[in-house]
Formats: C-alpha cells, sequence, structure tokens
C-alpha cells in the first residue's frame, strides 16, 4: 500500500481546516498533515490536538513555516488574500503542489506570476473553485455539453449571498475592507466567473459593471445604536443584523460550527460572549470599517456573441445560487438550494415544451460543504498528486486565472461607472 500524501497547512481558519484539512481525518489512507500555521494560537492549537502534531509541526505563520523548507508534498495555502501571492511563489519554488484558497492574488500580473512559475516547476496548482466539483454544476454541464438545448445564446445567473453573511463575511468579517482583503466581486465571486465561462466553454471579451455600497453604513444605523450590538442598542429587537441574537443565540442552541466558531476556535457560550463584546463580530453592522459592494451586477461579452447578465446581493433571505441558460432549442432553469434543474426543449408552443425535471439527489447524497465540493475537490487533487487522474485538475491555475481577470475587469469598470473594461487589457 503507498504511503498517504503528506500535507502542511498554511491558515488553520474556516477554510483551512475546517473545510480542507480535516479531511485527513476521513481519508487517513490517502493524506497525512505533517505541519501547521497559524497566527491565532487558539486555532493552531485545535490543529495541533486534531492531528496528533508536536510542537516542532507547529508554526506561528506561514512564513516561519515555509522559512524550513519542503515539509510536505502539498500546501494547503488559506492564508488571507493578500498573503496569497508571497506565499505561493515562495512554495512553489520550494517545489510544493499547491491546494490554493480563491482568490489567487488581487492584481492580475501576480496571478500570472504564479501560472507561470507553476508551470515553470512543474508543479501542480488546484485553485478552491469549489463549485465545479459540485454534482449541481457538473449535471448542468452535462446537458448543456449534450446539445439538449442547442447553442447556448444567452445566460442570466445570481448569487444571493444573504443578508447574515454579507453581515458575517463581508460587513464584520475577514472581507469587509479591500484595502485589507480584495473587492468583493473577486473574493466573493470568482467562484462565479469561474463557473460561468466554464459552463458555456466561452473565453471573455469586455466586461461592465456597475454596484456599490448602498446600505452599511451609518447613515441607515438606527437611531442611538452604539459600535457594539452587546452595549444596549434600542434597536436590538427589531434589528435584522443583532450579532448578540445571531451568534450568542446560536452557540446556546448548541450550534458550534461556522459561523459560531469563526469568532473562537474552541466555541462556548463564555467564550462567544466575550468575542462579541471585544471582537469584530460583535459591532453594529452600520458602523464597521466595511467598504466593499453590498450588491453589484456584471455583464460579460464571451465569444460568438454569447452574452452573460450576473447579479451578486447581499439584501437576501437565503445565501443560494440561481441560473438560467437560454439556448437555441430550449433553456436550463437551475436552484442549488432546491437541488433541482429544469430543461425546457422547445416544441414551438409554450404549453407544448418538452420538460424534464433533474433531481440532484439522486446523482449524490453528500452535500456537506459547498453542496459536496469541497469534498469532490479534495479527491481530485489527491488522485492529481497519485496519478490516478488523468493528469490535470478539474480546477488548476490555467483555468482559474481568466476568471480573475473576469472579476478584475468587473471591479475596474464598477469604479469607472461602468465603462466597459476589454479583458485583453487586464
Amino acid at each position: 500500500m503507498e504511503k498517504p500524501i503528506t500535507i502542511a497547512v498554511a491558515g488553520c481558519g474556516s477554510r483551512g481546516l475546517e473545510a480542507y484539512a480535516s479531511k485527513a481525518l476521513k481519508y487517513s489512507d490517502r493524506m497525512k498533515i505533517v505541519a501547521v500555521s497559524d497566527t491565532n494560537p487558539g486555532r493552531l492549537a485545535r490543529a495541533k490536538k486534531m492531528f496528533g502534531l508536536n510542537d516542532d509541526q507547529c508554526y506561528d505563520s506561514a512564513e516561519a513555516m515555509l522559512a524550513k523548507g519542503r515539509l510536505a508534498e502539498v500546501l494547503f495555502l488559506c492564508t488571507p488574500d493578500r498573503d496569497h501571492y508571497k506565499e505561493a511563489m515562495t512554495a512553489l519554488a520550494l517545489d510544493y503542489h499547491l491546494l490554493l484558497e480563491k482568490p489567487i492574488s488581487m492584481y492580475a500580473n501576480e496571478c500570472r506570476d504564479i501560472e507561470r512559475l507553476a508551470l515553470e516547476r512543474r508543479r501542480q496548482v488546484v485553485v478552491c473553485h469549489v463549485l465545479r466539483y459540485t454534482v449541481f454544476y457538473q449535471k448542468l454541464k452535462e446537458i448543456i455539453d449534450s446539445g439538449a438545448i442547442g447553442d447556448v445564446v444567452s445566460v442570466q445567473a445570481i448569487e444571493a449571498v444573504g443578508h447574515w453573511h454579507q453581515a458575517h463575511s463581508f460587513i464584520r468579517g475577514n472581507w469587509r475592507n479591500a484595502g485589507l482583503s480584495s473587492p468583493m466581486i473577486l473574493q466573493k465571486c470568482c467562484h462565479d466567473m469561474d463557473i460561468l465561462l466554464w459552463l458555456t466553454g466561452k473565453h471573455c471579451k469586455r466586461v461592465s459593471s456597475f454596484g456599490s455600497l448602498k446600505h452599511f453604513n451609518a447613515e441607515h444605523a438606527p437611531e442611538g445604536a452604539p459600535a457594539r450590538c452587546t452595549d444596549g442598542c434600542p434597536a436590538a429587537d427589531t434589528c435584522p443584523y443583532n450579532a448578540v441574537r445571531f451568534y450568542m443565540g446560536r452557540a446556546e442552541r448548541g450550534w458550534l460550527g461556522w459561523p459560531v466558531n469563526v469568532l473562537d476556535p474552541n466555541p462556548t457560550v463564555e467564550t462567544i460572549g466575550k468575542a462579541l463584546r471585544e471582537g469584530p463580530y460583535g459591532r453594529c453592522v452600520y458602523r464597521c470599517d466595511n467598504d466593499v459592494v453590498d450588491h453589484q451586477v456584471v455583464n460579460l461579452d464571451l465569444e460568438d456573441g454569447v452574452t452573460v447578465s450576473f447579479t451578486m446581493c447581499g439584501h437576501t433571505n437565503y445565501n443560494n445560487r440561481e441560473i438560467r441558460i437560454m439556448g437555441t432549442r430550449g433553456e436550463i432553469r437551475g436552484d442549488m438550494e432546491k437541488k433541482a434543474l429544469e430543461v425546457l426543449k422547445f416544441c414551438g408552443e409554450q404549453d407544448q415544451a418538452e420538460k424534464e425535471i433533474v433531481d440532484i439527489t439522486k446523482f449524490t447524497t453528500d452535500f456537506s460543504g459547498h453542496m459536496g465540493g469541497d469534498v469532490r475537490m479534495i479527491d481530485d487533487l489527491l488522485d492529481l498528486i497519485t496519478g490516478e487522474g488523468d493528469g490535470t485538475a478539474l480546477s488548476d491555475i490555467t483555468k482559474s486565472v481568466e476568471s480573475h481577470l473576469v472579476a478584475l475587469a468587473a471591479e475596474k469598470s464598477r469604479l469607472n461607472n461602468g465603462a466597459v473594461v476589454e479583458i485583453s487589457e487586464m
């Protein structure tokens, strides 16, 4: 029996540890965590305990771990967005294969640098575009490629971020401020740009975009609202963003997973209470240092006259993705939350279309972590390194760079009053 693939983990947060590295507990015969790093002592201690590591295998930063040379075959790089470039370039120079959390980088030239070095060093870089790995999108891709609806003409897609997710990640959380992390259309929606390009099989030529931070600012704060939800807010009973109700309510009901465990790696009612009083997640959503948008629309002009209209909005009840693919001989409507695709083939009359409902639950029972995408991505990575796959990843660095160029072009357009941006100029 072959030895398991050795893994080093840089960044032991919600994604690096809980979503990806934890799969080593399930696939102990295929992967083994041999080194971890994090700047947060609590998260580092949790990783150490989870994988039975000793002190010499734990580092207080990715930089410190990388300074020790190549400690494993693969590096899971899940550090803050703005650290990715330097750490990825260092890791590739050390001959690590990478599982690289998106975004690759905030800058087009840095995305290309990582791609270039990966190809030069013949290292695999799997970018965490986990939507490609979901059965939902793979089935959708299969139907499109079968020609069932003819040639794709236009696509409408929406990412309903969810008001609570907007508040958690993009107002109070790590991705609230573009100067500290990255623009929201890149951080959140390079996923969507990637999946839209993959589904259509087309390259993007030009982009235009509009959007803004409309609601989550001091102008919309309830009268008398303090800086923190823990400080006796007069709107506590009516505000949908009351952090005490959202986080403490879950903790008191025994729900200690995401997003509660983002506040503390080993959450209890006591530690969550302290985090709300002292940390960023207890702040009033109208009195934070956030500057990323809460809604944005993007228009994509693809090859062969194919058009795409994409909407991202934080003012929704559910966190969901919906899509409508319109072709020359039919259309497909998809809803991730409902785990269903509706295929309509034209028959000449509105009421006579040939209709098929594709129930995604018939093809998988694993909808954990991004609708099952997380675990399937790890499978793909392990197959790639062991040579069990076809030699290419479903989401490798070359496939992923274009999605970043499109997202960066969208942000450039937004900041320039919707001016059309050519992808060739990025």
